[in-house]
């Protein structure tokens, strides 16, 4: 298996060698080595636990029937902010800076778009759900929810605002 590794970042590294990059993008990265396998099990041993899925819905800052409007999609959407074509930086730097904003203007449902990624899903899909568990992003948040088809269903989520500390809107 190895072998045909080398043999695979050989080529690669042959094809990609005279490319040169677009202004204003890096070189090419080479192939990483692949991971070891992992050991067998032996047998009668109980599998690994898995890690718990980390849950995208998060309800706790509001009632039972808001939590139903923002799955639904039956909340008023305030503003948009799209990611695609971001990096994870300008992505997370934008998301901050949306999120502060919006609640500063006293908005309280939001559609943050992500896009589902090619193959595997989605780099920004995955981070936005991690972003939003940091210690900057925490006090502007009271709920998430994927969003419904119509807003971008997979590649989307509805964001519930808090109240600005006044409750009025500036």
């Amino acid at each position: 298996m190895r072998a045909k590794h080398d043999r695979d970042a050989a080529l690669w590294q042959r094809a990609v060698r005279e490319v040169t990059p677009l202004a204003g993008r890096s070189a090419p990265v080479p192939l990483a080595k692949p991971a070891p396998p992992a050991p067998p099990r032996v047998a009668g041993e109980p599998p690994a636990p898995a890690a718990p899925p980390q849950p995208l819905a998060r309800f706790a800052g509001i009632d039972r029937a808001n939590a139903e409007r923002l799955k639904r999609g039956r909340h008023r959407i305030e503003a948009r902010l799209d990611l695609h074509g971001l990096t994870q930086d300008e992505a997370h730097r934008a998301l901050l800076a949306f999120i502060r904003g919006a609640r500063g203007a006293g908005q309280r449902c939001v559609l943050v778009i992500t896009g589902r990624g090619s193959v595997g899903g989605g780099v920004l899909k995955a981070a936005v759900p991690r972003w939003f568990e940091e210690v900057e992003f925490r006090p502007h948040l009271l709920a998430i929810s994927p969003a419904q088809p119509h807003d971008g269903g997979a590649g989307a989520l509805y964001v519930m605002l808090r109240r600005n500390s006044t409750g009025q809107k500036r």
